[in-house]
């Protein structure tokens, strides 16, 4: 069936490709899980079992009324992972689907999960306070709200002439922006406004130390919606032992643009490669950023653009 039931009975639009290793994907503010159209193909020939679903108010999940809070998309993640049975699986997690996936481990813990992946995460804390002095003003966060509540469609056009979503990427094209457009307006405009609270003001910086997986942070250096020094290093910097590697000239939606170097790396991690290979298109990894090194641990432990 290509419908669970949440805690909640709200209905989760499900689907599963290949056989093998599971991987499950959580998907971006706005999107759905079709976002990640360029890697299942290269996942399921490599021996995967690749598991999506919508999150609840997107795509073709049910539109439910409330249940736009951390803990509740954690729950909604988990009962896909129960509903398939998964065990020793990969989580790979895309900008607000990297705070449901942070959630869902600290909630949930991480008996089922071997390891993790978060590409252009928005974590750890976007909105600017007196502890996190680097974030993003409240007002230009409360600027875009208002901009995203008058009009989504003009909104998804002015962010993408102010920084485009794929960044200097050769990958990049207007059909994919396009594409991506099309997804966030098909959103009802509710779920996108209490997701977006969500995307500038969950914090997750105490939760990210308690990780205890293998981890991997991919990045690209012209993310207009994450920028790197403010999410993707900050995290890296948070979990313990995590790996960051950056992409030089890509933006938010590398996971469309750079899908070949984006699932080379991601099949590298799964099989438990140490470290990965040269690739022209990535820039070294900053050198305070330790390489993965896959290791096993005695207990476990129960404004934005299209994030």
């Amino acid at each position: 069936m290509p419908f669970i039931e949440a805690a909640d009975r709200t209905a989760l639009f499900v689907t599963a490709w290949g056989s093998g290793p599971p991987v499950v994907f959580t998907h971006a503010w706005g999107l759905r899980s079709d976002q990640w159209n360029y890697q299942v193909p290269a996942l399921a020939a490599a021996g995967l079992r690749c598991v999506l679903y919508d999150r609840r108010g997107h795509g073709r999940s049910d539109r439910s009324a409330t249940g736009y809070d951390m803990d509740t998309l954690a729950d909604d993640l988990a009962a896909v992972i129960e509903h398939f049975h998964l065990r020793e699986a990969t989580l790979i997690c895309h900008s607000l689907g990297s705070k449901e996936g942070v959630r869902y481990l600290t909630r949930h813990g991480d008996s089922r999960i071997a390891r993790l992946v978060l590409v252009a995460p928005v974590t750890p804390l976007l909105r600017r306070s007196a502890d996190n002095p680097d974030g993003v003003e409240p007002a230009l966060i409360e600027a875009n709200y208002l901009a995203v509540a008058a009009d989504v469609p003009k909104w998804c056009a002015d962010f993408e002439a102010a920084g485009p979503y794929f960044g200097s990427s050769p990958g990049g094209s207007q059909g994919l922006v396009d594409w991506t457009t099309r997804m966030i307006v098909d959103t009802p405009l509710h779920v996108l406004l209490e997701t977006l609270k969500l995307n500038a003001d969950a914090d997750t910086r105490t939760e990210l130390q308690k990780i205890q997986l293998p981890t991997l942070i991919i990045h690209g250096d012209q993310d207009a919606s994450a920028p790197i020094g403010l999410t993707g290093r900050k995290t890296a910097e948070l979990i313990p032992g995590a790996s960051l590697s950056v992409y030089p000239g890509t933006g938010h939606g590398l996971y469309a643009s750079d899908h070949d170097a984006l699932n080379t790396d991601l099949l590298a991690f799964i099989n438990g490669h140490r470290g990965f290979p040269s690739c022209s298109a990535r820039e070294a990894r900053n050198d305070q950023i330790p390489s993965f090194q896959p290791r096993r641990h005695p207990a476990r432990h129960g404004p934005s653009a299209c994030a």
